[in-house]
């Protein structure tokens, strides 16, 4: 047993619905893991131009989603090229129209307010219509309520809500999320992850741990 095809673009047969995401992505600005995958009733294939919004190349910012994520209908991502210039009296885009106000302007003014690449760790669970906004990391195994706003950088286990997210509650205790970012069975390859899928899905650390190797 060695699992699904993580570049099949449609996991579920005759459902175009769900797919996983590494097989429809393109850009090379966005680099998505084995398994990560989407489900919207509309378009979920067109997730790159749909969903990750006011990412241009000239920008140079990347989305990185690991491997075995699920995202739900309408998850967002907010990149940096939505950063518009802070450092005068209007914040108005009036250089993106042309027509001569491109003149005298100064990218520096926008580049200076970038927040980085947008980094989204493995096993995250992105609930329906949440929205990350740029330059956040959301860490391994966190749960991203529905409808949340993620503006600042998310811990490897927490739960967080809310407008903006804040977080709710750890799954885990300190020692054993830390024994699980140790064992990252995410990083396995894909026969061994179907050999240990009892351990992975269950709640015995220990079972875990043996599969992984680690004493």
């Amino acid at each position: 047993m060695h699992g699904p095809n993580p570049n099949t673009r449609y996991p579920f047969a005759g459902e175009p619905h769900t797919v996983f995401l590494k097989a429809v992505v393109s850009r090379p600005s966005i680099e998505v893991g084995d398994y990560t995958y989407y489900h919207d009733p509309e378009h979920a294939d067109r997730f790159e131009e749909r969903n990750v919004l006011y990412h241009f190349d000239f920008i140079g910012d990347r989305l990185v989603i690991g491997r075995y994520c699920a995202l739900a209908t309408g998850v967002r991502f907010i990149m940096n090229g939505a950063n518009h210039a802070m450092g005068g009296f209007s914040t108005y885009p009036f250089n993106i129209f042309g027509g001569g106000w491109e003149e005298g302007f100064d990218f520096t003014s926008i580049s200076e307010g970038l927040r980085g690449d947008t980094i989204v760790g493995n096993d995250v669970w992105l609930g329906r219509d949440a929205l990350v906004m740029p330059g956040v990391t959301i860490g391994d195994g966190a749960i991203i309520g529905a409808g949340s706003t993620v503006a600042a950088d998310v811990p490897p286990y927490a739960v967080v809500a809310g407008n903006p997210a804040r977080i709710v509650r750890y799954r885990f205790d300190t020692d054993t999320v830390d024994t699980l970012l140790a064992i990252a069975w995410w990083s396995w390859p894909a026969e061994k992850v179907s050999r240990h899928l009892d351990a992975i899905r269950g709640a015995d650390l220990d079972r875990l741990r043996q599969a992984s190797g680690l004493s």
